[in-house]
């Protein structure tokens, strides 16, 4: 094999094909740039082409194709000078390795950082079981200790006096009063009307005490203030939204404005 920075030497008699690819373009006026260029082959293969140095090409069929397009490009007989390099090639050809050599030697592999939190992880669990089992009695079924009995004294407790509630007040005079101008109709549980009618800023109402379930419609419940005996009670609503059929007897009152669960 002959080594490839001196070239591949030609056939006895003759001049090498890269020699003569060469001789033909300088004769034309070209450079290699302009071969290249019109042949779309890379430079650095044109070079190797040029020097005889077969060796870095991908393959025999890529020297052959390239020294053909060579040819016709600078004018020389391609026929000829294919089946010269195919004589220089015969004894010559020895293509570079395209590969990376496999390394034979595996890096030291450590273990991934989940599994090695995972087993500080387990040790930390058995130094705690082996502090539990020698420091306390948990795992080794001892008895607990035996109380000393309490004498019970045989007479009967009286049960502890529970505070009774106070009594909720029922009954009272409702009072609705205007904080501005508001439309109202008061009614009972028939139905029947107790009023109706636009009251004025100031202006106010006392629900008959007897009234049957007496009932409100509003639509401004907001601008009502209401008592029971002159305690003022929450407002009916915030004025987003008219209401109606909502009860205003003094208890309807007090068990809207006790606390849930009361």
């Amino acid at each position: 094999m002959v080594d490839e920075a001196a070239g591949s030497p030609a056939p006895q008699g003759r001049e090498r094909v890269g020699d003569r690819l060469r001789a033909a373009r300088e004769a034309a006026g070209l450079t290699l740039a302009d071969v290249g260029q019109r042949t779309r082959i890379p430079l650095r293969h044109l070079e190797a082409i040029e020097t005889s140095t077969y060796g870095s090409l991908p393959s025999i069929t890529y020297a052959m194709g390239f020294v053909r397009a060579y040819a016709r490009t600078v004018g020389a007989d391609e026929v000829s000078l294919a089946g010269d390099l195919r004589g220089e090639l015969s004894t010559t050809w020895a293509p570079k390795a395209r590969h990376e050599p496999y390394a034979l030697a595996e890096p030291a592999r450590l273990p991934p950082r989940g599994l090695a939190l995972a087993g500080v992880f387990v040790a930390v669990l058995i130094l705690a079981g082996v502090a539990l089992w020698y420091g306390t009695s948990i795992f080794r079924g001892e008895e607990a200790p035996q109380v000393a009995a309490v004498p019970v004294d045989a007479s009967p407790v009286q049960p502890a006096a529970v505070p009774q509630p106070a009594p909720t007040p029922t009954g009272g005079q409702v009072r609705l009063t205007a904080t501005d101008e508001v439309w109202v109709r008061v009614y009972d549980a028939a139905n029947d009307t107790l009023l109706i009618k636009t009251m004025q800023k100031g202006e106010t109402f006392d629900v008959p005490a007897n009234a049957n379930r007496p009932q409100i419609n509003v639509g401004r419940p907001d601008k009502l203030a209401i008592t029971i005996d002159g305690q003022a009670v929450p407002a009916l609503g915030t004025g987003e939204r008219p209401i109606k059929d909502v009860g205003i007897s003094a208890d309807a009152l007090r068990a809207r404005a006790a606390p849930a669960g009361a």
